[in-house]
Formats: structure tokens, sequence, C-alpha cells
């Protein structure tokens, strides 16, 4: 499954109540989180005695993979970041919805993948230990250049601030367009002109 080891898999359930129970979750995070997930279980564990060709990093030890099965595929993201709060380990989430899987991971944000069919969802491990693999698993979810001069964290930040900068120059289109007052008008065209610029940058 998802080309991993048969070494890594585990598929040992994790019960929600289990969670509420232990980390003392209060009633209003509960019922959130009931309202999305479903079911979870922990899939695999990526370490040394499961891979041996990947040995210790200086700051990873072992990488789970945690299955969540979702009730819908509009899920709140703020779940997976109570998650990763809750337990302290490199996690990869296979966020299930029917037939089809989104990998997701947490690194500055939570990161995503697109939605595809559960068959051909893969999750790749390369590099010369867990550390790189880390770092390539990052990449891989959330299309980023491991060649890049810039490092994972400030290529995600960049894309963070385009991608603002382009919804204010979506607003500001929409506001244009339906501007009637010529002064106005040229006031907003300057704006989406300079922010134009900015995303160039």
């Amino acid at each position: 499954m998802f080309q991993l080891p048969p070494a890594t898999f585990i598929n040992k359930s994790l019960p929600k109540k289990a969670i509420y129970k232990k980390f003392c979750i209060k009633t209003a995070d509960r019922n959130h989180f009931d309202s999305d997930i479903n079911r979870l279980s922990i899939l695999a564990h990526i370490s040394p005695d499961t891979v041996p060709a990947l040995p210790e990093g200086k700051n990873i030890k072992g990488i789970y993979v945690l299955m969540v099965l979702l009730k819908h595929k509009e899920y709140d993201a703020q779940n997976l970041l109570l998650l990763n709060r809750l337990i302290p380990q490199k996690m990869v989430f296979a966020l299930q919805y029917e037939n089809e899987i989104q990998w997701a991971i947490y690194y500055v944000n939570i990161l995503t993948t697109d939605w595809q069919p559960i068959d051909s969802a893969t999750l790749r491990l390369s590099g010369l230990d867990l550390d790189m693999a880390w770092k390539h698993i990052i990449a891989d979810i959330a299309h980023l250049d491991l060649s890049s001069k810039l490092s994972l964290e400030e290529q995600i930040m960049d894309r963070e601030r385009r991608e603002k900068i382009q919804h204010q120059i979506e607003s500001l289109e929409r506001q244009c367009r339906i501007e009637r007052q010529p002064r106005r008008k040229h006031e907003l065209h300057q704006q989406i002109l300079i922010l134009k610029k900015e995303i160039e940058i």
C-alpha cells in the first residue's frame, strides 16, 4: 500500500475516545473533531528498524503515517493541527474519503496534495537518512524544490505571500469592473499594477 515497505505497516487503531481522555480535550473541540473525522489508525512507522536503508538523522528518529478516515471531503485543517499538537511525532496524514486519498503534513502550516485515487497514491521515501527523507516528503506533498536557493520554509512563506497578493488583485479587479467613477477606477487599476509587480519579485 502506497508503495511503502511491508515492514513499516502497523495498522493499529487509534480510538478517538482514548485521545480525548488522555489529552483532556474540551467538549467543543471534541464535537468539532467528531464532525470531520470518522476513524484514526497508525498505518505505518518509518524507522531504521523498518527501513534499514534509512538511518536516523540528527533530528528525526522515526516518521509515522496516520490514516484519517473523513466523514466528508471538506474538513477543517484545525483538526489536523490539533492532532499534530497532541502527538509529538513527525507525522504524515493519509486523509481518506471514500476511494480517494489526500496527503497532508505539518511544516510551517498544513500542506496538502490534490485528491487522488487511493490505488495510485504513493508516499516516496528517498534520502540518505530520515532527516532527508522527511524533507523529500515535505517537498513532494507541497510541490517544493529541494534544489532551490530558498529553504523549504522560505519557499512556503513566499508562496503564501504570492497567494495573498493574488487574492488582493482579484478583489481589486472585481471592484474595478463595477466602479463607475473614472478617477476611482484609475486608482484601483494603479493599485493592481503595483501588486502585480510585487508578485514578480
